[in-house]
């Protein structure tokens, strides 16, 4: 009767257990990347009253008669099946879709989480919502992201900037009018970029001198330029049949240096002379000012690129995702936060959708996965299996009571 009522204690607390991770699980219902987790029960120990024996020339064999000892926890076992998504529009919430863990580091420990509510701090470190730093991988000053290397921190200072880059081309296309008497000009104007990254009013002009033939000039701001060559000749189908690239230069912005670049004529649009109204026009160049960092955007491989004032963009980092052999096997340690352990096997880091490791999803987060229609199962049977076990300590109880009431 000792053992019934012991057998019911361990029913009550494996049960008791039970219905802490139901209560923990539902209470996380809605917290972004938390992973519900699952009580698995094991018979304990058995008293073996009487051993097993094998046949004999005069009997066959008996069995043991053993005697259950009640219950106990297996294993609270995580679950990690992917959570829904949630769209909240800031930037800086990611969400893992598949497989993998973001990288945290608090004071040189690694921890390892799915909750990707991110953020700049301060100086422009990506931290998480407890403060951890967020690692991954900070481009260089080209904008290449060394993935072979080691993680650290990812900070992108707002004070950031694109270098000037001085004008080296200015492609021109268009149609120059057959029409036009000889004399007639036409002009077409664009800003250019010195060294400096300062603005120059650079003026393009074409003036018929012939038939199918036109002489080049061109001012940035004002001052005269060298054109070499300085003539276009065009045939009898309007094609340019001279050089399609003239060179500029004879210009020294103030404490720049000095400006050369070409006009393209036969680019992609090249100029012609046909019939009609002349359209010439600059359609591409390139130089730009310098630039101040405005906004950032991740993109799925969790590469981070920042959009700056002058309209160019550069690649500034690259969130780093884990993932282990055993995820069942890590340590929650709080916070929505794991630990690897000794069964969890070591961090395999790596980029977003390399190897098996799922993308990065920008302005979303990973909801709890939680289900609670299972939950409120479980929460039915930890109650209902508690109830029972109690009865049993109940039974037991009467049964002592009427065995010490034998002598009355």
């Amino acid at each position: 009767m000792m053992r019934s009522m012991f057998a019911g204690v361990s029913g009550l607390r494996s049960h008791q257990t039970m219905m802490d991770v139901v209560g923990h699980n539902i209470a996380n219902v809605n917290t972004p990347g938390f992973k519900a987790s699952q009580v698995t029960f094991q018979e304990a120990l058995a008293q073996i009253v009487r051993g097993a024996s094998g046949s004999g020339g005069e009997r066959g064999g008996i069995n043991a008669v053993p005697v259950g000892l009640g219950t106990q926890v297996a294993s609270i076992d995580g679950v990690f099946t992917q959570g829904a998504s949630q769209v909240t529009g800031r930037a800086t919430d990611l969400a893992v879709q598949g497989e993998g863990f973001f990288v945290l580091d608090q004071g040189g420990q690694q921890f390892f989480t799915r909750a990707g509510a991110f953020n700049f701090d301060e100086v422009g470190t990506l931290v998480a919502a407890g403060g951890l730093k967020v690692l991954g991988w900070v481009a260089d000053a080209q904008g290449n992201v060394n993935t072979d290397a080691a993680i650290g921190q990812i900070t992108l200072p707002v004070s950031q900037v694109i270098e000037p880059e001085p004008t080296g081309f200015v492609d021109i296309g268009g149609n120059l009018s057959s029409d036009d008497p000889v004399g007639a000009v036409q002009t077409t104007s664009v800003t250019v970029f010195d060294s400096l990254g300062n603005p120059v009013d650079l003026v393009a002009s074409f003036e018929k001198t012939g038939s199918n033939s036109w002489s080049v000039t061109a001012t940035a701001d004002g001052n005269a330029l060298t054109t070499s060559p300085a003539a276009l000749t065009f045939d009898t189908t309007g094609t340019l049949t001279s050089a399609g690239t003239i060179s500029l230069s004879g210009y020294t912005p103030p404490g720049a240096d000095p400006l050369a670049f070409d006009l393209r004529l036969d680019g992609d649009a090249p100029l012609v002379q046909f019939g009609g109204n002349s359209t010439a026009e600059v359609l591409a160049q390139d130089g730009n000012a310098i630039g101040f960092l405005r906004s950032f955007a991740f993109a799925d491989d969790g590469t981070i690129t920042g959009q700056f004032s002058n309209g160019n963009t550069k690649v500034m980092g690259q969130v780093a995702t884990a993932v282990f052999n055993n995820p069942g096997g890590l340590t929650r340690v709080g916070n929505s936060n794991f630990a690897a352990s000794v069964n969890s096997g070591e961090a395999i880091v790596g980029s977003p959708g390399s190897g098996n490791r799922g993308l990065v999803s920008a302005g979303t987060l990973e909801m709890s996965n939680v289900d609670l229609a299972l939950e409120f199962t479980n929460l039915i049977i930890a109650q209902r299996g508690f109830q029972a076990n109690s009865r049993i300590i109940t039974a037991s109880d009467e049964l002592l009571g009427d065995l010490v009431n034998l002598k009355r």
